[in-house]
């Protein structure tokens, strides 16, 4: 033990040491501050008094006029008790009593996470619970409240006979969490009710029961397990609805989402073989598509939703194993996906088995350049076959799902998917090497081969002889290419800044692309020629096609640093077919390719725009024009700023339409969003996006929010549309979120590993 004192007085009489004026006193990690100290040496006890400050080694400080302890902090009682823990939560009492150094029992007590007011100390805090008794229990790290009561600025809100909860110290305990108010069309008003069950450190159980007000109960369960190399978890739910007659008038008598029991179940799960190696699953069984957009279970769909936009398009079942070396990458998985739109036909999403991608680059040079090659592996099957119109005849009428082959034709439709079984298997070799000269000119040249070879096992569907030919063939191809790729840097360096004038061409040089058609097209369905791909040695998207003949891309970068006046970047360029077979204007059932500004021998120009002149505010604008009259065929905005308490953002796209690969209308759309902290705790947010061509909102979202250190509420109104049916129906949902930090905040904890 380490005493400093003013002033130690020694009474042989009574056996007692008295310490006096500012003592510390060090012993074991823990310090007592006192204006007196006294210590009994035959009773072995300690009494501090006068602006007492124990503070133990775990961060905990309690203070009080009087603390009377044994000598090693085990038993003993505070007056006047204050008590601040190391997660800033605050304990106030008339008297403390301390019992086998476990059990704190506090008399007429208060118990709060939030900071005292700095200007009025005495003010009532936010929120704060009063009891008759406190009880805390180091041990069991949980805290006892007899005869509690709620207050909120002071005003008791709520009664509680009897209420326990873990110690702040806890990040994982059973109890319930907090629950959540929440409005849906479909289901009306509804609270949920979550229980979090702490069954050991490596595995736990939540439950969850939503009461509404229109269809009755929804239960809901999440198992999480982690185990040695890895974890998963199984989630589940499900209700009797109570009126299902609304989905019926809704969806259709016949729908599913109509039948009394609707439910989903999904499991995750990832474990690692080696650290290069992983293997895990994802799965996902419902009753029907639309059970997880009607209640919003959110667990299920951010599963799918990597994005985090709140809307996920498919739920996915699949299969994988993935390796990793330094410069090697290895997936395959077997894939089943759910359609989670009300016009997704199961019959028509292919199930994948499997997919195969492998990919490396060596470690050493060849004719001192890398060389790299890559493989991949399809097989997918199809039950039935997919078609979209390309006119307003054929969508009106419904032509394409008709059983006439007559009117499945290319001049109504075209074939997104083929029904039957599809197999490919395909290879790449390249290599490249760059070269700069003493002038600073950067000249890449290139070359490569690639190989393809498929089986086909395709169904004799109405229309599908119209685009390829069904039953069972094999077809190949090879597409070797060579080119050069041209960059040469201008720089100019000024007082006012640097910029950079670099003109860029690429050179590609290769046979015609065969078997159009004849290998069917799964993967490179969507071609959008842009700024990102303009020197893209092949501008498809997948592996079912492959760029052919001979092709120029050409265009002119500037970039500009201006001193106090930001950062400039500009690309302009455009894509010349020089000879061959021009692949983007050739038809295949999906036509993919069409009206995609490369289809002609002079494609559109493509460019962007971006500046940001600081730190605040940014802008990017970016588009593809008509080379012959400079229309705008794709146009992007974006716009963002932070600044002060603002945040902003607007989002503006126009897109024309291409009848040719489905697209019939014209899309051009508005997001704009923005954010206020109106003071240091209260936020206010809004965002919608307007559809300019059918005027109308699509999307709406008002929020406000009150944050601090102990306390969190906010109110979010959303409208939107979602896809049950043939047509869009508009969803309205109230989510209201309510958290007292350290009362059970409705979130889940990390459970650890097993060893």
């Amino acid at each position: 033990m380490l005493l400093q004192a003013t002033e130690i007085r020694y009474d042989y009489t009574n056996n007692t040491v008295a310490a006096v004026g500012n003592v510390q006193i060090y012993f074991r990690g823990s310090t007592v501050e006192a204006d007196e100290v006294v210590y009994d040496q035959k009773n072995k006890r300690l009494q501090a008094r006068g602006n007492v400050r124990l503070t133990e080694p775990d961060g905990k400080i309690t203070y009080g006029q009087l603390i009377d302890l044994t000598d090693d902090y085990r038993d003993g009682f505070v007056d006047s008790l204050r008590l601040e823990t190391a997660d800033d939560a605050r304990f106030a009492a008339t008297r403390a009593d301390r019992v086998k150094g476990t059990y704190t029992v506090m008399q007429n007590g208060v118990y709060t996470a939030c900071e005292p007011c700095r200007d009025d100390p005495k003010k009532p805090p936010l929120w704060q619970i009063e009891a008759a008794r406190i009880i805390h229990d180091s041990g069991e790290k949980m805290i006892y409240f007899e005869d509690a009561r709620v207050e909120f600025f002071g005003l008791p809100m709520m009664y509680f006979p009897f209420m326990s909860q873990p110690d702040p110290s806890v990040t994982r305990k059973s109890g319930f969490l907090f629950p959540n108010i929440v409005f849906n069309t479909p289901y009306g008003a509804g609270i949920q009710i979550p229980y979090f069950w702490a069954l050991a450190p490596n595995y736990d159980l939540t439950t969850q029961l939503m009461a509404t007000t229109r269809q009755g109960p929804l239960l809901d369960g999440n198992w999480r397990q982690r185990l040695a190399d890895g974890s998963f978890s199984v989630k589940a739910a499900g209700i009797f609805q109570l009126d299902p007659g609304y989905f019926a008038s809704r969806d259709g008598p016949g729908s599913p989402t109509a039948n009394v029991f609707r439910g989903a179940v999904q499991t995750a799960g990832q474990f690692a073989i080696t650290d290069k190696w992983v293997w895990g699953w994802t799965g996902l069984l419902m009753t029907d598509n639309q059970f997880l957009y009607d209640y919003q279970l959110g667990d299920f769909l951010s599963s799918f939703d990597p994005f985090h936009t709140g809307v996920a398009t498919e739920g996915v079942s699949q299969l994988y194993l993935t390796g990793t070396g330094d410069r090697s990458y290895f997936d395959i998985r077997s894939i089943y996906y759910y359609g989670l739109s009300g016009q997704d036909k199961q019959n028509e999403i292919p199930i994948i088995h499997p997919v195969l991608d492998y990919s490396n680059v060596l470690p050493q040079s060849l004719m001192g350049g890398e060389t790299s090659y890559k493989f991949n592996l399809t097989s997918l099957t199809r039950q039935q076959a997919e078609f979209d119109a390309i006119n307003n005849n054929a969508a009106v009428n419904n032509l394409c799902a008709s059983s006439n082959p007559a009117v499945v034709n290319a001049n109504n439709c075209l074939m997104r998917g083929v029904p039957g079984t599809y197999t490919r298997a395909s290879g790449e070799v390249d290599w490249r090497r760059t070269f700069v000269t003493d002038t600073g000119q950067m000249i890449t040249p290139f070359f490569g081969v690639r190989g393809d070879v498929a089986q086909l096992a395709l169904m004799n569907d109405p229309g599908v002889s119209n685009f390829i030919n069904p039953g069972d063939q094999e077809v190949g191809r090879a597409m070797p290419d060579v080119g050069v790729e041209y960059h040469y840097p201008f720089v100019d360096v000024e007082s006012w800044g640097t910029q950079t004038i670099e003109p860029i061409a690429q050179l590609v040089l290769r046979p015609n692309e065969t078997q159009i058609g004849k290998f069917p097209n799964e993967d490179a369905q969507s071609v959008v020629f842009s700024d990102s791909n303009l020197f893209s040695i092949d501008k498809f998207s997948g592996w079912d096609r492959v760029e052919g003949g001979g092709r120029l891309n050409a265009g002119v970068q500037y970039t500009a640093q201006v001193n106090q006046a930001g950062y400039f970047n500009a690309l302009f360029g455009q894509s010349y077919q020089l000879y061959g077979l021009n692949s983007y204007a050739a038809i295949d059932p999906t036509n993919t390719g069409l009206q995609s500004g490369l289809d002609k021998t002079l494609s559109d120009y493509v460019g962007r725009i971006m500046y940001q002149p600081n730190q605040i505010f940014s802008f990017t604008a970016r588009g593809r024009f008509d080379e012959a009259t400079f229309t705008p065929e794709r146009l992007e905005f974006e716009t963002r700023a932070n600044f002060d308490r603002w945040t902003l953002q607007l989002m503006y796209g126009d897109y024309a339409d291409q009848p040719a690969i489905g697209f019939l209308n014209t899309r051009s759309e508005i997001l704009a969003g923005a954010s206020v902290k109106v003071t240091q705790n209260w936020v206010l947010l809004g965002s919608a996006r307007y559809d300019l061509i059918g005027h109308e909102f699509d999307q709406t979202r008002i929020g406000v929010g009150y944050t601090d250190d102990c306390f969190l509420l906010a109110v979010n109104f959303v409208t939107s549309y979602i896809y049950t049916g043939t047509s869009p129906t508009l969803n309205e949902g109230v989510m209201l979120q309510l958290s007292l930090r350290t009362l059970g905040p409705n979130t889940l904890a990390p459970i650890s590993s097993v060893f």
